[in-house]
């Protein structure tokens, strides 16, 4: 386990204070131990006890705001608002903090899964008393519903991977798909760097941009690879049904 930012400790806080945030984990690279300090997003889940309505919402809001004016500033520090009555609805969207703002989000089956074998609870239950067990074979499932999802979205879109952010996102994240329908298990992006289906100075570049160096990657190149790779991982995700 990662030694967590001050941030997260300090947005725990906040959420204990307000009496109705109920459990409070943490997710993606800090809880599978790949976290990279200024480059990794902190991504968090917390769990309400009721609807998150306007007056909630804008009280978030304000906690959010002020810790990213402060210990979160540069640390990306996300959290999903999840009402507890609800968190077994796979598909139900729940208000997101991401990058300054709301936005309304699944909590994806992938994340459901990192949080049951990697997560740990800043305060209240561990993501195993709140989540049913995750099997390999859930964890198959779980990568088929997000390469055919969105990236099958993505892939009848091929001016969305003009944007290096996706084409960087797309390499990784077809890696670790690929890796979790072979063997039913997660791959941090580290990792999925490694394994990715692209030229060796591309993972080069893509390795050095994950330790946070200033690596400007090739647009239409990188555009090219990461879509023609996206294109028959997806199908492949489509085939192994």
């Amino acid at each position: 386990m990662a030694i967590a930012p001050a941030a997260v400790h300090d947005l725990g806080n906040e959420l204990r204070g307000l009496g109705w945030v109920s459990d409070l984990m943490v997710a993606g690279s800090l809880a599978t131990g790949d976290y990279i300090p200024g480059v990794s997003d902190l991504d968090l889940v917390a769990l309400v006890d009721g609807h998150v309505d306007a007056g909630r919402k804008e009280a978030l809001a304000a906690i959010h705001r002020r810790l990213d004016r402060g210990s979160g500033a540069g640390t990306k520090l996300g959290c999903g608002y999840v009402d507890g009555a609800t968190v077994a609805e796979l598909e139900l969207p729940h208000p997101t903090w991401s990058h300054g703002r709301f936005v309304h989000r699944t909590l994806s089956r992938v994340t459901r899964a990192e949080l049951v074998r990697h997560g740990y609870e800043v305060f209240g239950r561990s993501p195993r008393e709140v989540f049913p067990e995750v099997s390999d074979a859930d964890v198959r499932a779980a990568a088929r519903a997000e390469l055919t999802g969105y990236w099958g979205l993505a892939v009848r879109r091929p001016w969305w991977w003009l944007e290096p952010t996706i084409a960087e996102l797309g390499l990784t994240a077809m890696a670790r798909g690929r890796h979790a329908l072979d063997h039913g298990e997660l791959l941090t992006k580290t990792q999925a760097i490694k394994q990715a289906n692209a030229p060796t100075w591309l993972i080069g570049h893509l390795s050095a941009r994950r330790c946070g160096e200033a690596v400007s990657l090739p647009r239409l190149r990188t555009a090219w690879i990461a879509w023609r790779d996206a294109h028959r991982t997806v199908a492949y995700a489509k085939r192994t049904r």
